[in-house]
């Protein structure tokens, strides 16, 4: 059995594994029980009862949190020449087209966020292989397929995200750092929570949110009351 550490314990302490928080509580007690010397990433952990089997149960979208991930976000736009100045000016890290697909075909993936446009696609899909497994693949579901990729990369550098529903039925997302104040964690909490809501599939029956829960990196989860949240 792994030995609790110090810092372990005295963050379990101060958690009530039988208790509900509020939002307000939950997003208080992420910044008293965060032991990590870095700034830690602040998660959200929701289960739905959905069954992400069938195709018209799958949850997955994209929210722009009002306070941003707090995290640098590295982009890179594979785009034609033409449009490769308003990308750089919208402050896209990389940008280009034939050199960077051959460096992700050499292994390169040194970024977090990938935009391109649909005349692009055709390229860009023979790097599935590398791209899938990363999670880095342009999708426009998620608004990174795209004629307006300065438009594209300004959302993400402000701090849209993109969420998919896991194979259990749960939703991880990381949704700010615990050096936020505690409004700003509460805000982007409930923004999230609310477009998780507005995703609802027609054809969910029964319970849709069944649990809610945050935590901090290397923290115990904090179990959120839905009741709490005014989404």
């Amino acid at each position: 059995m792994t030995k609790l550490t110090k810092n372990r314990k005295l963050a379990l302490a101060k958690i009530d594994a039988n208790k509900q928080y509020t939002i307000e509580e939950a997003a208080s007690l992420l910044k008293e029980t965060a032991t990590t010397k870095f700034d830690s990433s602040v998660d959200i952990d929701i289960r739905l009862g959905v069954d992400p089997r069938k195709a018209n149960q799958m949850v997955r979208g994209v929210c722009t949190l009002p306070n941003g991930t707090g995290k640098v976000v590295r982009v890179l736009v594979l785009c034609t020449p033409d449009k490769e100045a308003e990308a750089k000016a919208a402050g896209a890290d990389y940008v280009g087209l034939d050199e960077y697909i051959e460096k992700i075909k050499g292994g390169w993936t040194d970024v977090d966020v990938i935009i391109t446009m649909p005349s692009i696609m055709a390229k860009v899909g023979a790097l599935g292989r590398v791209l899938g497994p990363r999670g880095l693949m342009p999708n426009p579901k998620s608004g990174t397929v795209t004629m307006d990729v300065a438009k594209a990369v300004t959302e993400v550098k402000a701090g849209k995200i993109d969420f998919k529903v896991d194979k259990f039925g749960i939703v991880h997302a990381s949704i700010g750092k615990v050096s936020f104040d505690t409004a700003k964690i509460v805000e982007n909490i409930k923004e999230f929570i609310d477009v998780i809501l507005k995703l609802k599939p027609s054809s969910a029956k029964g319970t849709y949110v069944k649990s809610v829960f945050v935590s901090s990196t290397m923290s115990p989860g904090i179990h959120v009351d839905f009741k709490s949240v005014d989404a």
